[in-house]
């Protein structure tokens, strides 16, 4: 027969051994909380940094103010795209949005600085006929024009940016003008990193007898840290660039994280080189990872002013 003292302490334990229990419930009902929160932060944060923050194409504006500029140009718009990277996360819908903002602006020039189609995606024929049609339909007043980016292959990229209407400037100039006898140069550098770039060649307006040694000057790159070869020798007033997607992922204050071949030194959206200014697309697609985080695709819309 078990005495009270006995009885007693059985119950202590039956009461610590139900307190336990009611603590190894609420540690894992815990953590399974836990666990699911960070499932659903862990998917929201996936979905939307490669599903909805890749996919808002943001316009950032620019005036462009250099006395060198003709008054004839005052006003001037320039839309600079770049970095497409077609079939990454960007497909034809994503080009069709794109169409629609760049020719609600009415530019004058429109220019890509590279990186048309993923290197790891398969354009098919299909596919590329579609593309052609959209880019097609861009409209500019003077022209549109690009440069191959390092993923660009010379005969697919050659042949959808030439049926498009775009004028390809690898290692070559053009004179714009509007409305008057003044223009001002426009040169285009391919990319670097193929060893494809020929700065001489593209500078060559410089050493003919008529040159304007005071014309102004916007020169289209795609890898930015180029630009510390062309510097020390031409006199550029504007650079547009891509390549870096200023960085994909940015933090406030830091600016972009990833570092890229050919964009070390010059990575976010801007910077101002002595006399030359040096602006860099987000770019339109993505690669690596395919997501963006606090760093948006981007139209660049540039207006030039002589004052």
């Amino acid at each position: 027969m078990t005495t009270r003292t006995e009885r007693n302490e059985e119950k202590q334990k039956e009461i610590i051994r139900e307190e336990n229990r009611e603590i190894r419930k609420k540690i894992v009902l815990t953590s399974l909380k836990v666990i699911v929160i960070l499932i659903i932060v862990s998917l929201s944060f996936f979905l939307y940094t490669t599903y909805i923050s890749s996919k808002l194409i943001t316009v950032k504006e620019e005036r462009i103010t250099n006395e060198k500029i003709p008054e004839s140009f005052d006003g001037l718009k320039i839309i600079q795209i770049s970095d497409i990277h077609y079939g990454s996360t960007i497909l034809i819908e994503d080009i069709q949005n794109l169409v629609t903002k760049i020719n609600r602006r009415n530019p004058d020039l429109v220019v890509f600085t590279g990186d048309l189609i993923d290197e790891n995606y398969k354009i098919n024929s299909q596919e590329q006929e579609r593309l052609i049609k959209q880019l097609k339909k861009i409209s500019s007043t003077i022209g549109k024009y690009a440069i191959m980016g390092e993923e660009d292959s010379n005969t697919t990229f050659t042949t959808i940016m030439n049926q498009s209407d775009f004028t390809i400037l690898n290692n070559d100039y053009e004179l714009i003008y509007k409305n008057s006898n003044n223009p001002i140069l426009l040169i285009g550098i391919s990319s670097s990193i193929n060893k494809n770039s020929d700065i001489n060649n593209a500078y060559r307006y410089f050493n003919e007898p008529t040159h304007n040694s005071n014309i102004y000057t916007i020169t289209l790159i795609h890898e930015p840290d180029i630009v510390d070869e062309i510097t020390p020798s031409y006199q550029t007033d504007l650079f547009l660039a891509g390549h870096s997607h200023n960085g994909q992922i940015a933090l406030p204050y830091i600016g972009g994280l990833i570092r890229k071949q050919g964009a070390q030194n010059y990575i976010n959206e801007f910077y101002q080189l002595d006399s030359s200014q040096l602006y860099i697309s987000s770019g339109i697609g993505t690669t690596g990872s395919g997501f963006r985080l606090f760093c948006r695709p981007s139209i660049n819309f540039f207006r030039l002013s002589s004052k």
